[in-house]
């Protein structure tokens, strides 16, 4: 028996799923929450840019090398990696599959380690976060048996 986990995620809120074979369905086993990345932009930054002296043109305001929103985005997807890796590294999971809308999909598959982003069988490029269990076994049922 194969157990399989399912992470249905997008950059503020997380589903993760188990389903250990056919007919079994799906069992949630743990929902993470990431409020930060639903402020405003403007909420994330502590205070006004920093100011830059460049010679003969006065001051300028310095913005940020990374959006606020993305850096909170890739801080979540850093957490969900750590716990797909550390399911791996403690024998809890066999395969992996993964459901983020695209944006997000590219910062959960930069922060897996290899050997977790081998167990990954499947990625669907949805927001499925909303969807109730019913139905988002309906969206998988091309990749688990339920």
């Amino acid at each position: 028996m194969t157990t399989t986990w399912i992470l249905v995620a997008n950059a503020s809120q997380a589903k993760l799923y188990s389903n250990n074979g056919p007919k079994k369905g799906l069992q949630l086993l743990k929902e993470l929450k990431h409020p930060e990345s639903r402020e405003k932009a403007s909420d994330l930054v502590s205070d006004r840019p920093g100011q830059m002296h460049s010679p003969g043109t006065g001051h300028r305001a310095s913005q940020p090398k990374t959006d606020p929103k993305t850096n909170e985005a890739r801080n979540f997807a850093q957490e969900l990696a750590r716990e797909l890796n550390h399911g791996r590294s403690s024998g809890q999971i066999e395969r992996l599959i993964l459901v983020a809308p695209p944006a997000f999909m590219g910062l959960l598959n930069e922060k897996l380690d290899g050997p977790t982003a081998h167990l990954v069988t499947d990625r669907f490029e949805k927001d499925y976060t909303k969807s109730a269990e019913k139905e988002l076994a309906g969206h998988l049922e091309s990749c688990i048996f339920l």
